[in-house]
């Protein structure tokens, strides 16, 4: 049956399944429908946890990322996209990475604050902080809540360096703030596209906005001289990994200053998520893909590998690694984003301590 078809199907989630969260013992399971007086898995309104965390700064330990600290306002992503590392994160929370990754989101209202009293304390040296390390900072629910929006405003309070990563297009809703750091060389804005594609990103990724409405975001930023580069994340072997050269290029002319990009890994419930999907959207090619990506990560589907989990290894990901560079040279050749300057930073926001 045609994905559009499928009367099984969840329109407007990229998980069709609620995989079993690993630190619950107990599961429910439906063996006999018609005995059943409710629905266990049905496609439900999309809900708000609030949580009030005591900081709000994480700092990362794993050899990929040496010295990086990030800020998620969000748990959890109404985007969908099928293939996000977060997924498995949200299973520390009590649920799953399938389904309930993308309508229960976490919300962290104080965050603005938690990061007002990190800058404040004592003999605290400014490091590189991204917005966001897990989840997107800029997802449909921060049109209303704004946290990402208060948290910049802390760091053009405090003239502290940030690195923002999203694939929507809210974040030139904060262009003012944006241009004031730009000024200072205190913000890198990262967009992530990894399709052209209408039809793939529709079933990948069901509530993003457009490759088209993100290329303009890079052309908005870049001609408000706020640096920007693209993310070509994930690339999936047999489904985008053609496109390398084509989006690379589409984004050079918007105007970024640099392109990275990683391959796609399935780690812990990704695996069966992603796996159930494919089947789904493209059954003609499904093992395929699946078998492309598992020779990328020696023979698995699950890559945990420090080094090798989000670069991949042999054939397919060194051929995908050599289109990937012969692009970026091809069509961004002599550019490079500015180097983020720490020497503005403003302990207690510019205020100064009153005598005794």
């Amino acid at each position: 049956m045609p994905f559009e078809e499928n009367q099984e199907y969840f329109k407007g989630r990229g998980a069709q399944v609620n995989t079993h969260n690993r630190f619950i013992k107990n599961r429910y399971v439906t063996e006999h429908i018609e005995g059943l007086d409710e629905v266990l898995l049905e496609n439900t309104a999309t809900q708000l946890i609030e949580e009030h965390p005591k900081k709000i700064v994480s700092i990362s330990n794993s050899p990929d990322l040496p010295f990086m600290h990030s800020i998620n306002p969000y748990q959890g992503c109404e985007h969908g996209c099928l293939y996000c590392y977060a997924r498995n994160s949200h299973e520390y929370w009590g649920f799953s990475a399938g389904l309930d990754f993308e309508r229960k989101i976490i919300v962290k209202r104080n965050a603005a604050a938690l990061l007002e009293n990190f800058f404040n304390k004592p003999g605290y040296k400014p490091a590189p902080i991204m917005l966001s390390g897990n989840t997107d900072c800029y997802q449909p629910i921060e049109r209303k809540l704004k946290i990402t929006r208060s948290l910049l405003e802390v760091f053009l309070k405090y003239r502290h360096p940030v690195s923002i990563i999203s694939k929507n297009n809210l974040v030139v809703r904060d262009m003012d703030i944006l241009q004031e750091l730009a000024s200072l060389n205190l913000v890198h804005v990262t967009v992530t596209i990894n399709s052209l594609n209408e039809s793939l990103r529709q079933k990948m990724e069901p509530r993003t906005v457009t490759a088209y409405s993100r290329l303009m975001v890079i052309n908005k930023l870049a001609s408000a001289n706020i640096p920007v580069r693209l993310m070509m994340a994930p690339i999936v072997p047999g489904l985008n990994s053609d496109e390398i050269p084509t989006l690379i290029k589409a984004a050079a002319d918007e105007g970024i200053s640099a392109a990275i990009f990683t391959i796609v890994r399935l780690n812990g419930a990704i695996a069966e998520i992603f796996s159930d999907w494919v089947h789904k959207a493209y059954p003609d090619r499904a093992d395929k893909v699946l078998h492309m990506i598992a020779a990328c990560h020696g023979g698995k589907l699950n890559d945990s590998r420090f080094g090798k989990r989000m670069r991949g290894e042999g054939a397919v990901a060194e051929s995908i690694h050599q289109l990937f560079k012969i692009s970026v040279n091809r069509f961004l050749k002599g550019r490079s984003l500015p180097p983020l300057h720490f020497e503005h930073f403003t302990p207690l926001g510019g205020k100064q301590l009153g005598l005794f």
